[in-house]
């Protein structure tokens, strides 16, 4: 077995979601349960079909971040992952919808950081061991950092 690792291609810093499920259906009910979350929001979504054509399903409401996702998929190439790129909403917005979906799985990362995947590949496949989200912790924060910190969820309209 061979241990990789793929980094997430963002060049806009965009958030996004990685996630895992169990059956092609994924694709369309990701796609209501994100429409149905915030009206208007843009986003693609790309799925990797694990049998069968073994193909990168995608779907969404931003041709560009169809595309994006679709890269992304197709680096990873790992059975009944999915990866959805969003602007105009934050993964926050969209969390429970998604795993909310019956075949969604689990959720390895909903971030706007720079991500590596961690994959394990072997003559059957590729799957997610799970990823390596950002930087590493620097120290803790003092009283200036939980100021900032309360005051850019206010901003953010995430508290009163």
């Amino acid at each position: 077995m061979d241990i990789l690792s793929v980094r997430i291609e963002n060049p806009d810093g965009l958030n996004f979601i990685i996630g895992q499920s169990h059956f092609i259906k994924t694709v369309e009910d990701i796609h209501e349960a994100l429409v149905c979350s915030v009206p208007d929001i843009r986003f693609g979504l790309a799925f990797c079909e694990s049998s069968g054509p073994c193909l990168v399903r995608t779907s969404g409401t931003d041709h560009d971040l169809i595309k994006l996702a679709e890269n992304n998929a197709l680096a990873l190439s790992c059975g009944h992952s999915f990866i959805v790129f969003l602007k105009d909403a934050f993964p926050v917005n969209v969390l429970n919808a998604i795993k909310a979906v019956p075949e969604v799985c689990g959720i390895f990362c909903a971030t706007a950081n720079p991500v590596e995947v961690i994959i394990a590949e072997n003559t059957v496949g590729r799957g997610i061991l799970g990823v390596i989200d950002g930087y590493r912790s620097r120290g803790v924060e003092t009283i200036k950092d939980k100021e900032d910190r309360k005051n850019l969820l206010r901003k953010f309209g995430y508290k009163l």
